[in-house]
């Protein structure tokens, strides 16, 4: 039983009866997403279904969430695109090859980077980054697709190229397809933003209304099928359709690549895996934290690796955690992976019995479900909320999805992963540090600049609020001599380490020199609040035994005890017989 998945040995007779009823409802519902999300990828559309049955049951025996769904997902299926587009045409064999061993490397990355224990990989984004990404991704999505909303040939140029090109042939676009592609986008953006309005009005509840915006891409869907079916719409007016949808001709024989295909798929892959590893733990977080559950990031980077060696080995392409799924899957009432599993197999189902009925599903509609799904992910309320807060963090996400316009997938993911350890490299090498005094009455100490405060004539009481290392070191120097140039009868400095969490090797010798520098002009030198660990580190050198002043175990005993001493009490005192006030490891 250890080995066993959580949701599998220990499961309720309710939670399972809800999990069957959420998987039959997502399956009928991602189906046409599946097949949408093939289509973005430039594969044939029963790519999308195969990837959505064996990858599922595969993730949800190894994965760590209860309630993620996993399946072709709109940033895997763009990336797939991009990624291969230097190497082959989208719908050619060599480009389902190629998707096969971009999902095979992908998954190999992703389970290596479990069984190392790197899930803390996927904190090298931070939020706006990735919200920069994602946006950018979601607008890559719409230019994309926009050839197939005006019935126009592909292109497999850069976004650039693709806008003005697709601006030079809008004479040429498809009538009727441009027409249905209006129709779809306007029905399927009222049902997103005034459906359940409507029809919570007329007395529908809340729940049912939900269920109805859910349903109503699928409904659509089949009605511009009817459409088509009876009008003969792709034969009389040459609309696109689907075309063939069989099992079999998903199922791809595989072949082993040669080096020189390992080698050109190892950095899309590596990309690949690195989104994928952020997307899916992001996800899979979002959710433990809403349904107060433990997540193991590691066991869940095994997981969706293994979905996506799974997706290779059967014909399908790379997958991943997705957005609209598991928001499909936890509305309709999932509570366990049981759900996903159902879900598989009523996909498998559906396709074994026929899929006649998907074949002249007109691809313009697709497409039409996938930029208005794509728009909903662009998030302007992130870029909002980031300008008002922090302008640096605004920044680095209109670059990160000017980056993915501009440079493409790969490189803007690049620049995001730059920008997120820039940000945190200036962040951490201009701290905080505030000279601090007593609220009168109090034992509480706050920022001079802020607060009205009682401080000790010739003490100089200052706190560092970051960790201590070479990259800020020459900020805490140069706000040590300011301070001390504004106050030149200064006899007493305390440097308050209660934010301090590590001092590394260069602090520790630059705090030597600070003590040995200050002692020479005849002011000690305090410690206030030092951490246990910190302290651990500090005992093992001779800047502890050297200190001129204290170490304090607040910053209250030292202002009692400096106020009460005076500039003199320490004078003729040696180091050896220096005393320790009130220490205690903290």
């Amino acid at each position: 039983m250890r080995n066993l998945p959580a949701w599998l040995a220990f499961v309720s007779r309710s939670h399972l009866q809800a999990d069957v009823l959420a998987g039959a409802m997502v399956a009928v519902l991602v189906i046409p997403q599946s097949l949408a999300y093939a289509l973005l990828a430039g594969l044939p559309a029963p790519a999308g279904l195969v990837a959505s049955v064996l990858p599922v049951l595969a993730y949800a025996w190894l994965g760590s969430s209860r309630t993620q769904a996993v399946g072709p997902v709109a940033i895997t299926a763009i990336m797939t695109s991009s990624l291969l587009a230097p190497l082959a045409v989208p719908g050619s064999a060599q480009h389902v090859v190629l998707a096969a061993l971009l999902a095979l490397l992908s998954g190999a990355f992703m389970l290596a980077f479990g069984l190392l224990r790197l899930g803390f990989l996927s904190q090298l984004l931070s939020r706006p980054v990735v919200s920069g990404f994602i946006s950018g991704s979601a607008l890559l999505i719409v230019v994309n697709q926009a050839h197939h909303l005006l019935g126009l040939p592909g292109s497999q140029e850069s976004v650039l190229s693709t806008v003005l090109g697709l601006a030079r042939q809008l004479r040429e676009a498809h009538a009727p397809t441009v027409v249905l592609s209006l129709l779809a986008v306007l029905v399927l953006v009222l049902a997103r933003t005034r459906l359940a309005g409507w029809l919570k009005h007329v007395g529908l509840s809340a729940q049912g209304a939900g269920h109805a915006v859910r349903l109503a891409p699928l409904c659509i869907l089949l009605l511009a099928t009817l459409w088509v079916v009876l009008t003969d719409a792709d034969r009389n007016s040459g609309v696109a359709v689907v075309g063939m949808v069989r099992l079999d001709a998903a199922v791809w024989s595989w072949v082993w690549p040669d080096a020189a295909q390992l080698r050109q798929l190892l950095a899309p892959a590596l990309t690949l895996a690195f989104v994928g590893t952020v997307q899916g733990i992001t996800m899979a977080q979002a959710l433990a934290v809403q349904r107060h559950e433990r997540l193991d990031a590691n066991r869940e980077l095994v997981g969706l690796g293994a979905a996506n060696v799974v997706a290779a080995f059967s014909g399908g392409m790379p997958v991943g955690g997705g957005m609209s799924r598991t928001a499909l899957n936890t509305a309709a009432g999932a509570q366990t992976q049981w759900a996903s599993v159902v879900t598989a197999l009523g996909i498998a189902a559906l396709v074994l019995t026929g899929t006649q009925w998907m074949e002249r599903m007109p691809v313009a509609v697709l497409a039409a479900s996938i930029v208005v799904a794509a728009l909903g992910m662009v998030d302007v309320r992130a870029l909002r909320q980031a300008w008002a807060y922090d302008r640096a963090d605004a920044v680095a996400l209109m670059a990160t999805a000017v980056g993915v316009w501009v440079l493409g997938l790969e490189l803007g993911i690049v620049l995001g992963i730059a920008l997120s350890l820039a940000t945190l490299l200036l962040r951490a090498s201009a701290p905080h540090i505030a000279v601090i005094g007593r609220i009168p009455g109090t034992e509480h100490f706050r920022n001079v600049e802020r607060h009205g405060v009682e401080t000790i004539p010739g003490v100089l009481l200052l706190r560092i609020d970051e960790s201590l290392y070479f990259g800020n070191l020459s900020a805490v120097e140069s706000r040590l001599a300011l301070e001390l140039s504004k106050a030149p009868d200064t006899h007493d400095v305390v440097l308050i380490m209660s934010a301090v969490n590590r001092v590394d090797t260069t602090a520790m010798e630059v705090l030597a020199d600070l003590n040995r520098d200050l002692q020479g002009r005849g002011v000690r030198l305090h410690l206030a609040e030092v951490k246990g660990p910190v302290q651990d580190r500090l005992e093992r050198v001779p800047l502890w035994t050297g200190l001129s002043g204290q170490v304090f175990l607040s910053v209250n005993a030292a202002f009692e005890s400096l106020r009460e001493a005076g500039p003199d009490c320490y004078k003729n005192k040696s180091t050896s017989s220096r005393q320790f006030e009130g220490w205690e490891v903290i």
